[in-house]
């Protein structure tokens, strides 16, 4: 079996209102809490600027955030867990909110651009570098550039719930996979259970 690598620190993006809650730009906070209640994590408390809690995925340990500081200063709560705990980015997966994939897709990919995440581009600040993973979670885009942000920052549907509920369980259920540094095959998984083509 796998040895655990150390300490993994996977955050969640989004916004810390509740009234921002069901918004599709806090996809990546709706991704943590499922992980964590899927596995028995501790409570959320507060710690780095942001919401942590602690616990395993299968046998690995792993540190999960939510950033208390708005999308655009995530990289502030990011840092602090990652210098407190000596976590170095390839060992940091970022949960977030991806116009550019249809709904209920996922893509992992370690590194690249941040494509005007303001999440993102405030993580790559901060680390000094974009060498760290990110689970790119699809909203789709609004087809028009000038309604992207109230796309972003609007609740989702009712209709939206027939994809968004099964894609969190399956991030949940399948979260071992991602922790034990198979990201193909969590994607795989992921993508069969939504019926994806590949």
């Amino acid at each position: 079996m796998e040895q655990p690598r150390a300490m993994l620190l996977w955050v969640g993006l989004g916004n810390p209102e509740p009234g921002m809650a069901r918004q599709r730009h806090n996809i990546g906070f709706m991704a943590v809490e499922a992980i964590a209640a899927r596995h028995g994590f501790s409570p959320w408390k507060p710690r780095f600027k942001g919401l942590a809690a602690e616990g395993r995925v299968g046998t690995q340990k792993i540190l999960l955030l939510k950033p208390m500081t708005y999308m655009n200063l995530s990289g502030e709560a990011v840092q602090a867990a990652a210098s407190f705990y000596k976590i170095a980015p390839e060992q940091i997966t970022l949960f977030h909110d991806e116009l550019d994939l249809a709904p209920g897709k996922l893509r992992v990919k370690r590194g690249g651009g941040n494509a005007g995440h303001n999440g993102l581009r405030s993580t790559d600040r901060h680390l000094a570098t974009p060498d760290y993973w990110r689970v790119r979670l699809g909203i789709g885009h609004p087809g028009d550039k000038d309604r992207v942000t109230g796309h972003v920052l609007g609740d989702f549907s009712r209709a939206d719930k027939d994809w968004l509920e099964p894609l969190l369980g399956a991030v949940a259920d399948d979260a071992v996979l991602l922790a034990e540094g198979r990201p193909e095959d969590f994607m795989t998984r992921i993508a069969r259970g939504s019926g994806e083509q590949r």
